[in-house]
């Protein structure tokens, strides 16, 4: 989304006499929304350039809330809109293809209520007020995974454990569900069960997903926001439905009436509906569907080819955040609670589902932070045949957010392991990555006044003031740029140096992201495509072309369908930025952060391809940072103030007047040498910027910045893997780590004996030292020995050992004589 700024600003100076236009410019957004050109602006800059329509927030809408699961049923407002006409002709109409009623309040605000979606993301809508006519009201919906929406806004299965065990051995009675009433404001409800299934032929243009009304519980029942009810097994007709959800509407709609007001169980295994068959030998069902699962299975496409291997370590696996992200079932920050995964302290999930088919990753580590492997244990990580979060461009199988994933991945778990034991069946078709062929990702950071440590290792300042190129990739076209400014020193004056103050990035044609520092303190703004975000209802967004998390106000997790990631942070008064890149970037990076190579000595590379040498004075790294100046025409930045219009875009992008402080000009006292040594130990990051600010605290937290980025870096280094080593046949293994210089232990069970080595160990090289030993039909010689001592006396014992010892000295001596 390159935008041409030049031709819009020459047309803003031609029309403003002065820094700010006049609230209420002639014009209209009507159909015109995300507009620049014209009398007036429909663009998301124009409020704070003050030259929007003045209609704008009439057509440009906001609404609250502005996100919601993508089950849809959820209630929102249109703010500033004032509707006096007609109160049954509203229709909210959702990415041009789902349409629902809206209805107007007796405050006459315009509500509409979001769809039943088969995608998350931002959802495009428009709004008629004239029953269909014409639809010139436009704003975005978010819609979320059901997982990641507050658990505030569903309705609760008491116990949801039982609810999936329900039918199987010792799991009757009554089951329970709970809801806030406040968000269904009605005096009766009636309690639906919905079924999900996809149809068709798998990987075929005929596969098909699809939500369908199944029955209801019940009906005119007063919105206490409690039932309990006795389930019974489902007609016939419905038995086929494994996985659904409840809604709880209004008894005002018709049953299965789609697109209404309503609250969401999550999706769950139903197996309170199932039939007599399931309630009379649940493990038989259940191994029945199993089998069926495992034909099935065989009979599809091979997805693991093309799934990324884990990381070896748990430091890497949450190090790699631009390709990893934690798995909301087990998270080590929330205390570990791992359902699926006992065993396991954390697990992550590829960020991206795979090219062709739509599958993800899963990766699960041990409290040693080592993996946790189906080969080992059936608390490994599993791979998907559908991604848990869905893949572009969702909608249909095996790409629906969340319910491809139950389909094909957690109900044959169910099926499988949790029914019927036969897990056996299930891991070796879900079985864990191990981590020969992971490579972790390259790292590069910048921080401070600002300091800039590349993907190769070369560590240099720039304090230049303007907008420059972080990188440039060729390989996606991905674009990273920073914006610094001065910053100011304790007395309020100009400081020698600059920080950073925002970070833009776009890949090839993805949606563009800036992160910029907020008024408030230690606070971020993030905009997309010019717009400020709000984080208030969700801290995880789907975009185009990347993910957006923000776990807290002063951190931004960005994740590029490249696997490229981007992390920016408040760091004392600037911006942080750290990015990482897979290894199928070398060679394809110019910029700041410079030639990703393994070549340290090139990375002061202008742009006509010039090299500076690695041992260039400052005042040739500050000419080769103003030669990576960013142009209007290529800028993502976003100019939204007067100001940033006349200092980004009228003047010189790099300031030719500010000139900054060059250590190798300034002489401390012995004092002030000593006290800044004390603070920044060494770190000489940290001394220049109390040196260029006056400020202790800066430099610290620019020490505290680098030391985050060493430490990352520590994380991300390679580690030797010899991957998973099988037990013998009729014996077992003692060890479960692979990693280098780690030791496995051969046994045999009883009756049997060990031919080969009781040790492997994982060389440097990748191999085990031996290969898994062999357990053959027979007593070992441990064991025999066992026995012979024990029922022999004391006597024979010592007769058996001195015939022993008498052979091996005639050996001995027959060996000797035998040497010339």
């Amino acid at each position: 989304m390159k935008l041409a700024l030049l031709p819009w600003i020459l047309m803003l100076l031609v029309t403003i006499p002065g820094p700010r236009l006049t609230a209420g410019a002639r014009g209209s957004c009507s159909l015109r929304c995300g507009e620049q050109g014209g009398p007036c602006s429909c663009h998301p800059t124009c409020s704070g350039l003050g030259t929007c329509c003045e209609d704008i927030l009439n057509y440009c809408l906001e609404i609250s809330p502005s996100s919601g699961s993508m089950m849809g049923g959820k209630d929102f407002v249109v703010q500033h809109l004032v509707w006096h006409g007609s109160t049954d002709r509203v229709i909210c109409r959702f990415k041009d293809s789902v349409q629902t009623l809206g209805y107007v309040d007796n405050l006459n605000r315009v509500h509409c209520i979001s769809p039943l979606l088969y995608e998350s993301g931002h959802i495009p809508f428009t709004i008629s007020l004239d029953n269909g006519r014409s639809f010139p009201h436009a704003g975005t919906w978010l819609a979320a995974h059901p997982y990641k929406v507050s658990e505030s806004e569903k309705s609760q299965l008491v116990n949801e454990t039982r609810w999936q065990y329900y039918g199987t051995s010792d799991t009757s009675g009554d089951l329970s569900l709970t809801w806030n009433t406040s968000l269904l404001p009605v005096q009766t409800v009636t309690i639906e069960l919905w079924g999900y299934e996809e149809t068709g032929k798998p990987y075929s243009d005929n596969w098909t997903a699809k939500w369908s009304y199944l029955y209801s519980l019940t009906r005119n029942t007063p919105n206490s926001g409690f039932f309990t009810f006795k389930p019974k097994p489902a007609s016939p007709e419905y038995q086929r439905w494994r996985v659904g959800a409840l809604r709880i509407s209004s008894s005002r709609n018709y049953e299965g009436q789609q697109d209404v007001l309503a609250l969401w169980t999550n999706d769950h295994a139903l197996a309170w509906h199932l039939g007599d068959d399931f309630r009379a030998d649940s493990v038989a069902w259940a191994r029945e569907q199993c089998l069926a699962w495992e034909a099935l299975e065989d009979q599809l496409p091979n997805f693991l080819k093309e799934l990324p291997d884990c990381p070896c370590t748990l430091a890497q696996a949450r190090a790699d955040s631009g390709r990893f992200f934690t798995d909301y079932g087990c998270d080590i920050e929330q205390g570990s609670v791992c359902t699926y995964h006992p065993g396991a302290v954390h697990c992550v999930r590829s960020v991206q589902a795979s090219p062709r088919y739509g599958s993800g990753q899963q990766c699960c580590y041990t409290a040693a932070g080592t993996q946790l492997l189906t080969s080992d244990s059936t608390s490994g990580s599993t791979p998907d045949r559908g991604h848990d979060w869905g893949a572009p461009p969702y909608r249909t199988p095996p790409r629906v957010p969340g319910m491809s994933h139950w389909l094909y991945d957690v109900m044959s778990f169910y099926y499988c392991c949790l029914w019927a034991p036969e897990c056996s069946r299930y891991m070796k078709r879900r079985p864990s990555s191990d981590c020969r062929s992971y490579r972790p990702p390259r790292l590069a950071s910048a921080f401070g006044d600002p300091h800039f440590v590349t993907f190769d290792g070369t560590s240099f300042s720039f304090s230049g003031s303007g907008e420059y190129v972080l990188i440039k990739a060729t390989l996606t076209d991905l674009r990273v740029q920073g914006r610094t400014l001065p910053g100011k020193m304790p007395n309020g004056t100009q400081a020698h140096g600059t920080g950073l103050i925002a970070v833009a990035v776009q890949e090839d044609n993805s949606d563009v992201v800036e992160v910029r520092l907020a008024n408030g303190p230690q606070a971020l703004q993030v905009l997309l495509n010019q717009k400020a975000l709000s984080f208030t209802e969700q801290n995880w967004m789907d975009l185009k072309g990347m993910f957006l998390s923000v776990a807290s106000e002063d951190k931004v997790s960005i994740m590029l369908s490249s696997g490229a990631g981007l992390e920016v942070g408040v760091q004392g008064p600037f911006l942080s930025v750290t990015v990482l890149l897979p290894e199928k970037f070398l060679t394809h990076t110019r910029g700041l952060l410079g030639t990703l190579n393994d070549n340290p000595s090139d990375d002061f590379t202008l742009r006509n391809g010039q090299v500076l040498p690695p041992k260039a004075s400052a005042q040739q790294v500050f000419q080769f940072g103003a030669d990576w100046v960013v142009s209007n025409t290529s800028s993502l930045f976003t100019y939204d103030s007067w100001y940033l219009v006349y200092k980004f875009l009228i003047q010189p992008k790099h300031d030719p007047n500010f000139k900054p402080l060059f250590l190798d000009e300034i002489t401390l006292s012995p004092s002030q040498a000593e006290e800044v040594d004390r603070l920044c130990e060494g770190d000489h990051f940290c001394i220049h910027d109390v040196i260029s600010t006056g400020n202790l605290s800066v430099g610290n937290a620019t020490r505290a910045a680098h030391q985050l980025h060493r430490q990352r870096l520590k994380s991300l280094q390679p580690v030797v893997s010899c991957g998973w080593l099988p037990p013998p046949s009729n014996g077992h293994k003692e060890g479960s780590k692979y990693l280098v210089d780690s030791i496995v232990r051969f046994s045999c069970n009883s009756g049997y004996s060990l031919v080969g080595s009781e040790t492997s160990i994982c060389r440097a090289d990748g191999t085990w030292s031996m290969s898994t030993p062999e357990c053959q039909p027979g007593r070992s010689y441990a064991v025999l020995l066992g026995i012979i001592f024990g029922g022999l006396g004391i006597v024979a014992l010592i007769s058996i050992v001195y015939v022993l010892l008498h052979r091996r000295r005639k050996g001995n001596m027959t060996m000797w004589s035998s040497q010339p």
